[in-house]
């Protein structure tokens, strides 16, 4: 009981791990597709980085060309072109002389041409757009940009660039980032030869705005595609665990054979693999209870029948001591020799009956034909003498090759035909008829005996079934060969039958039929 138990618990255990394999396994097929197409999600942050440098050579070219504007131009000219350019531009422009003194601002000149934005005002999708980048920065190991922030002094030494564009006579760009995420791009130019520079200033909002558009798309249209998938993936999850499980279950219990009667779920309602699988267990447990019966069944009969020569066996071996008269210790030997043969034959048809199945199973097919095997065999029963003066005549239509073991088929055709000889007249003849037909080889054996009556035609299939001739000597036969040449008939795929004579008169015809190898 206590295996019992453990096996039980590993089956259960089995069980479970199965389900969640199975299940896990479907979901990473589904979203697995889903997490890939995320990685738009990363693609896009190299999208915007290319916006940027793209954006680093306008701004050095603007700056440039404003520069080459501004050297020749009188004071009032300047300003002017400060606010003009910075408001087609949506800049801020800043001159700075020769002393790096600020000496024009387009914001103080004019009113700004574009403001900061402020967050503290930001709704969730504003507040989400920036978690998403900060997160996506760090998954890429993005590079760390300084914030924008305005110096307290406003002097040309207080941005780097426009120091490193008076230093070099070149001019420069830098990146920065607003409280808000989107980037600040700075350019830095000298003007003309007199040491002065200008200073650009521009909030690229567009690009983080285009950026976070698609970025957020994405995201949401693959949170949605993935919980669709995922609650697809669940269902068809659900639709092959959840019987997987009820089979395994049903199989646990059959195998711990606690419920003689545990039902195998058939799953009618379902036509695919997974009905197939449930119908082909539920068959398979039905014929094993039937093998476990048989086998219970087998068992009884064997003890049964060998109870009765052994009963008569001691009672002859128990009288022999205290028997003087020789005549009749004569007859108390012959018969003790008797039940002694049929002991032996008894032991031998039932390790027959044993083995057809194990020797099939274990056996390969091969191609047999039926009419050489009957030939063979008649053959050599009438070299020794075995048919008591009948004949035997064997009448074969059309090739008669069928796939199978030859031993097993070989000792069917034995029985038939000892079956037909034993209910034969000493003077009878038997007939052998080989014919085919388009899916199947058909064989009869025929004999000239009594007959058996339709309600008994069954009966002669049944183990340990004897119903002799009259005369015969009792226990010449165990009963065991024509259920041995049903067993082995099923197992080639076909049937044994007891007929009446075709031809109506007395007589009994056995039909053997099985597969065509064609």
């Amino acid at each position: 009981m206590a295996d019992g138990k453990r096996a039980g618990a590993g089956g259960e255990r089995l069980t479970a791990t199965g389900r969640f394999a199975l299940t896990g396994r479907i979901l990473a097929v589904n979203i697995m597709p889903l997490l890939i197409m995320g990685g738009g999600l990363f693609y896009l942050d190299g999208y915007r980085t290319q916006l940027i440098n793209e954006r680093f050579k306008l701004a050095r070219i603007e700056a440039q060309i404003t520069a080459e504007a501004l050297a020749g131009a009188t004071r009032e000219r300047q300003e002017a072109l400060l606010v003009q350019i910075g408001k087609e531009q949506r800049m801020r422009l800043r001159m700075f002389d020769a002393d790096g003194r600020l000496t024009a601002d387009s914001f103080v000149l004019a009113a700004p041409a574009f403001r900061f934005n402020d967050i503290s005002d930001d709704d969730w999708e504003q507040q989400f757009a920036r978690w998403l980048d900060r997160t996506v920065d760090t998954i890429v190991s993005a590079e760390p940009v300084q914030d924008y922030t305005e110096p307290d002094a406003q002097e040309a030494d207080a941005w780097p660039e426009l120091a490193r564009a008076r230093e070099l006579g070149l001019s420069q760009v830098r990146l920065y980032d607003w409280r808000d995420g989107t980037p600040v791009i700075t350019a830095a130019a000298p003007v003309g030869l007199q040491g002065a520079t200008l200073l650009t200033v521009r909030n690229a909002v567009d690009i983080t705005e285009s950026v976070r558009a698609a970025r957020s798309t994405l995201f949401f249209a693959m949170l949605l595609v993935m919980g669709a998938s995922a609650l697809l993936s669940l269902f068809l999850a659900r639709t092959i665990v959840t019987p997987l499980r009820l089979l395994a279950k049903a199989a646990v219990r059959v195998r711990q054979g606690r419920d003689r009667e545990v039902e195998v779920p058939r799953l009618p309602q379902r036509s695919d693999e997974i009905g197939l699988l449930a119908r082909a267990v539920s068959d398979m447990t039905g014929a094993l209870r039937q093998r476990i019966d048989a086998v219970d069944s087998f068992a009884a009969d064997v003890a049964h029948e060998i109870k009765n020569p052994l009963a008569s066996l001691r009672s002859a071996v128990d009288t022999l001591p205290r028997v003087d008269d020789p005549a009749l210790r004569q007859e108390l030997i012959a018969i003790a020799a008797h039940d002694v043969r049929r002991i032996d034959r008894l032991v031998t048809e039932i390790a027959a009956a044993s083995r057809v199945d194990a020797e099939i199973s274990r056996a390969t097919l091969e191609r047999v034909d039926l009419a050489d095997l009957f030939a063979n065999l008649i053959r050599s029963r009438e070299e020794r003498a075995m048919n008591g003066g009948r004949t035997i005549e064997l009448n074969v239509s059309r090739g008669a090759q069928v796939m199978g073991v030859p031993v097993q088929l070989e000792r069917v055709a034995e029985n038939l035909i000892d079956n037909a000889v034993s209910f034969s007249p000493p003077d009878g003849a038997v007939s052998v008829t080989i014919r085919r037909t388009e899916r199947q080889v058909i064989t009869e054996v025929c004999d000239h005996g009594p007959g058996i009556a339709p309600e008994r035609r069954e009966d002669v299939f049944r183990r340990f079934h004897s119903d002799r001739p009259e005369g015969e000597s009792f226990g010449n036969h165990s009963g065991l060969g024509l259920a041995i040449g049903r067993a082995i008939a099923e197992a080639h795929d076909g049937t044994l039958t007891a007929e009446a004579r075709p031809d109506g008169t007395p007589g009994a015809c056995l039909r053997l039929t099985l597969p065509s190898a064609a």
